[in-house]
């Protein structure tokens, strides 16, 4: 397998392992998929970091692979591409990036379906398909958009360059910049903590969050609020305010 799942501390980490720069190839693009569904059925994962190791996070497509490909191979190949990377974007509890090395082409498009990224800084992130006489095709045209604006999202694009790890939390590419060596434990550190908290408010946070951001104000002010009713059914809302009322704030226990 090119990419595992393995959960501890109700933290799945979903790993990329195709050596030497972890090329998402068809079978990789496909495994993340599957593995994302996974990690959204399993209830011993509730929170999720995605890793591809100490040196790198993934350098992109497989060139060679899809070198091969003609046209109509390609549009077969390019909505399950969309998919893969969707269904990482889709897990409903909170998913963090653990970036090291380059994350380039295919690989900066999956730290983008993150909710949080940290990156060492030795990290370099960037959309170079331009320079392929392509495009982004797994959903960096609309991800990376929506995250640091159009007009960052189209130099990145159009040039295709890469952008160092400092730059990339100054533009908001990543919301944090760390020792190369602590990416994991930190992004771990980050998703451990959520994984304590109330889950359904937390994928209702996050729901509402992205469901929102495709859509208008007053849409997405219904989302928020048939979610923020819906969570007085819940025992989890139960629990934190009989805590809060109890013993303070933020010393709930949730299940």
């Amino acid at each position: 397998m090119t990419v595992t799942l393995e959960a501890s501390d109700g933290v799945g980490t979903i790993r990329l392992d195709r050596p030497p720069m972890n090329a998402l190839d068809v079978a990789t693009q496909d495994g993340l998929r599957e593995l994302a569904e996974e990690a959204t059925r399993r209830e011993d994962v509730r929170a999720v970091v995605l890793y591809g190791g100490e040196k790198v996070f993934a350098a992109g497509a497989d060139i060679k692979e899809m070198r091969a490909m003609d046209h109509t191979a390609m549009v077969v190949r390019s909505k399950a591409l969309q998919d893969a990377f969707t269904a990482v974007a889709r897990i409903p509890k909170p998913v963090v990036a653990a970036v090291t090395g380059y994350a380039l082409g295919g690989g900066c498009e999956l730290a983008l379906c993150a909710d949080f990224r940290i990156a060492g800084d030795n990290a370099k992130l960037g959309q170079p398909e331009i320079l392929l006489g392509l495009i982004p095709g797994a959903g960096g045209t609309q991800r990376l958009a929506r995250l640091v604006g159009p007009s960052r999202a189209k130099d990145l694009i159009f040039t295709g360059r890469h952008v160092r790890a400092e730059e990339a939390l100054t533009i908001g590419l990543v919301d944090r910049v760390v020792p190369a060596a602590e990416v994991y434990e930190q992004a771990h550190a980050w998703a451990a903590a959520l994984a304590k908290g109330p889950a359904l408010a937390l994928r209702a946070a996050k729901e509402s969050v992205d469901a929102g951001l495709e859509t208008d104000i007053d849409t997405g002010l219904t989302i928020e609020r048939n979610w923020f009713a819906g969570l007085f059914a819940t025992e989890d809302r139960e629990r934190g305010m009989s805590s809060f009322v109890e013993d303070g704030p933020g010393k709930a226990k949730f299940l």
